[in-house]
């Protein structure tokens, strides 16, 4: 709640130093991703930028859509003319993750910034292309990680990073919960793609594996192996993909293990890093430190500023300022994430690991 709170005076404070600017225009693209209605509200109510257009073709959804305040006049059936007549500054688009490429070729050409929800894409291949319409077009693509708004998170990488817990060389995190839901309209057709390999990309591996990739690559970097195993543990709930994902990370100097679940009893987004002197356990608004063997204690987390607390702020901070987005966020390290599934998910196939070659471009 006192996060919540924070967030929320923050996204005020950001939006009233903005307030001698024009708004920025967001559009929606897509309502099939059940993270969409956390955030249309705020959309919905100019926070902190003017929603003028939601594109969206099932009925079911269209409706839900209208029921938290979509106005009539700003649903389209059509995205293409949806851009072309709004002509937004930012897209967040909530579609299947196998569709994230043609909404770029779509946004990229018209100058148009892009949010997706993560992962950046479902393929490696997709990813690749994202990042190069991205560089070719000059656009900011931003792919939003629940936890990259979160203060804990960068408490415990800067614990990583002074030296507070020594030379960081091994990690171990959890991600999940008991599965997605398919029930009411918000979640049926979220369920649907979100268990279809193309359309996902995988299952649990892919789901939760991503958060797991983030935050290997955010500590540790690219690294040299991949190795992944995964169970079917409710096959007849989900008869197309795999529902629990481990992946071990070899690196020259530290090592990984990653889990992510459909089948656990409560929700999990939780990071262990270990240092030679020290260790950290972070969850939300929360980062347990012990040094050696010293009773565990509480860091202090300070509040990020407001551009850095919100997705949209942080997106219209990016664009007026002309910088990149950088860390959690970026496109760069998020196409490194998509490499590292794609290794996981060759090595569910053959049993074995996979060595990641010196070209990340493969």
């Amino acid at each position: 709640m006192r996060q919540q709170l924070l967030a929320a005076a923050a996204l005020a404070a950001f939006a009233m130093s903005a307030s001698g600017q024009e708004p920025m225009k967001i559009a929606v693209i897509g309502l099939v991703h059940s993270h969409a209605w956390g955030h249309l509200p705020k959309m919905v109510a100019g926070k902190p930028a003017t929603l003028v257009g939601v594109a969206e073709t099932i009925p079911d959804l269209v409706a839900e859509a209208k029921k938290i305040g979509v106005a009539d006049n700003l649903i389209y059936s059509d995205y293409n003319k949806m851009l072309d007549e709004k002509r937004p500054d930012i897209v967040w688009a909530f579609v299947e993750n196998n569709r994230h490429l043609e909404i770029a070729k779509a946004c990229a050409p018209r100058k148009i910034h892009l949010m997706f929800e993560k992962p950046l894409a479902s393929t490696y291949k997709d990813a690749v292309a994202i990042q190069a319409l991205a560089k070719q077009h000059g656009i900011q693509i931003l792919t939003n990680y629940q936890m990259a708004w979160w203060a804990s998170n960068y408490t415990a990488k800067a614990l990583a990073d002074n030296g507070t817990l020594g030379t960081v060389y091994r990690l171990r995190g959890v991600v999940g919960h008991g599965g997605p839901s398919s029930e009411g309209a918000r979640n049926k057709y979220f369920f649907d793609w979100l268990t279809d390999p193309e359309k996902n990309g995988a299952g649990a591996l892919m789901d939760f594996g991503c958060y797991n990739a983030l935050w290997a690559l955010m500590y540790l970097g690219r690294p040299e192996t991949v190795y992944a195993t995964v169970n079917r543990l409710q096959p007849q709930r989900f008869p197309k993909v795999e529902d629990n994902a481990t992946i071990v990370l070899h690196w020259k100097n530290g090592s990984g293990l990653f889990e992510g679940s459909w089948d656990l009893p409560r929700s999990f987004q939780e990071l262990e890093i270990f240092g030679r002197e020290g260790s950290a356990v972070m969850t939300n608004g929360k980062v347990e430190v012990r040094k050696g063997r010293q009773p565990a204690a509480n860091a202090d987390i300070l509040p990020l500023v407001p551009e850095k607390a919100e997705p949209i702020a942080y997106m219209i901070s990016a664009i007026r300022s002309g910088k990149p987005v950088e860390g959690m966020t970026a496109i760069d390290i998020n196409v490194g994430v998509i490499e590292i599934i794609e290794a996981a998910k060759a090595s569910v196939k053959t049993g074995k690991p996979v060595r990641m070659t010196a070209d990340a471009k493969k």
